[in-house]
């Protein structure tokens, strides 16, 4: 019997894997992906010692290495993309170790080539994949944020496709092999991809659900395509420079606020090569913001951040909207919730939900309990039928 797929089959808990925060998230969140205990265990053997990314890289293609010997195809699949996700550009490992976790993630799923779809735009393809129900209720669909590949999200797609959605997940510009393949940056301007998807499959009365920055590129999207009906901000991310500037320490926040301001591109790179000496997350933060958006200078992406500001296009939007945010997420402020409320002026009814840590879902984008925030759409989904 093939099995069906609930928000449940996401596990509970947040872990201490690591002690860099960053790197903590990100192996929780390769164990949320998993449900894999196993994986679990041995990340927390990993956090004890790897305490840079070169040895964090090396440990995780090892695992992944002796988890493909034990037929383990989406732990292997998770270990490759943890070496993947910390490795630079410039190394030659890293195409290798994107395509093995496409691969496997698709073998471990059973997703076969038929259901993946390539859409012209611009100068490549956007990649799609479409899970439909037998008789859908209607279309989902659904994307990553700023540095999420889509085949993470196989396990989401499942659990709504098999509660009763046709179901599409894809990746615009700056996302995955639109980017790594067909070199197109991040765009703020989100509903041009989401047409040219919409177009190539012909439909209309669409849901459509933005993760992490597509919190914000979703009700960008929404406030110019009106085929979209309803959208979903897991999470909210309502101005980006804020989140990004947000990770800066606090004593040089402000100084860093005015030379930007001021256009002082050559002391804001300077000082920043020195912050990214001292921070793991900085320096990996600023280098795929670079790497995502196409910015040759920690400046310009910094300066090109202030594009992705709901506050431009808010009012425009006029659907059903869930807002999502955690109370403590460490990537998104919280009083962006707040911001983003106060700002949709139009919609046709808004609803918001604040997670906590009572409910192990006060982090980005609900690491920690997924399916918790995944019963929660979708109730709120039928609800708005």
């Amino acid at each position: 019997m093939t099995k069906k797929w609930q928000p449940d089959d996401f596990p509970v808990g947040l872990y201490e894997l690591h002690p860099d925060a960053s790197v903590n998230f990100h192996m929780n969140v390769f164990y949320n992906w998993t449900n894999d205990n196993v994986l679990l265990e041995e990340m927390r053997e990993v956090g004890k010692t790897a305490h840079n990314y070169e040895t964090l890289i090396k440990r995780f293609i090892e695992l992944g290495n002796e988890s493909l010997k034990k037929d383990a195809k989406l732990r292997a699949a998770f270990y490759f993309r943890g070496a993947e996700f910390f490795i630079p550009q410039s190394n030659s490992l890293k195409l290798n170790l994107r395509d093995q976790f496409i691969q496997l993630s698709k073998e471990a799923y059973s997703i076969t080539d038929e259901q993946h779809y390539l859409i012209p735009y611009e100068r490549g393809y956007l990649s799609a994949y479409r899970l439909s129900a037998e008789n859908p209720k209607k279309t989902l669909v659904l994307f990553g944020g700023f540095d999420s590949y889509i085949e993470e999200l196989f396990r989401m797609s499942m659990v709504f496709r098999d509660a009763g959605y046709d179901v599409i997940i894809f990746e615009g510009p700056g996302q995955g092999s639109v980017l790594e393949t067909y070199n197109i940056p991040m765009t703020h301007e989100w509903e041009k991809p989401v047409k040219s998807l919409l177009d190539y499959f012909k439909v209309e009365n669409v849901t459509l659900i933005g993760l992490s920055l597509g919190g914000n590129l979703v009700l960008r999207a929404a406030a110019y395509e009106p085929r979209v009906k309803k959208a979903v901000a897991y999470d909210i991310l309502t101005d980006f420079y804020e989140a990004v500037t947000h990770q800066i320490p606090s004593s040089f926040r402000d100084k860093l606020n005015i030379m930007i301001d001021e256009r002082d591109s050559q002391t804001v790179n300077d000082t920043l090569a020195q912050l990214m000496k001292q921070s793991l997350m900085l320096e990996w933060a600023l280098a795929q913001g670079m790497h995502v958006t196409g910015s040759k200078t920690p400046y310009d992406f910094l300066n090109g951040t202030k594009a992705y500001n709901a506050n431009h296009f808010s009012h425009l939007v006029t659907q059903d909207v869930l807002l999502l945010a955690g109370q403590n997420d460490h990537y998104v402020p919280i009083n962006q919730l707040t911001d983003q409320i106060l700002t949709l002026t139009n919609v046709r009814s808004l609803s918001a939900r604040m997670f906590t840590p009572h409910e192990t879902s006060d982090t980005h984008c609900q690491i920690g309990n997924i399916g918790l925030a995944l019963h929660v759409i979708l109730n709120w989904m039928e609800q708005t039928d």
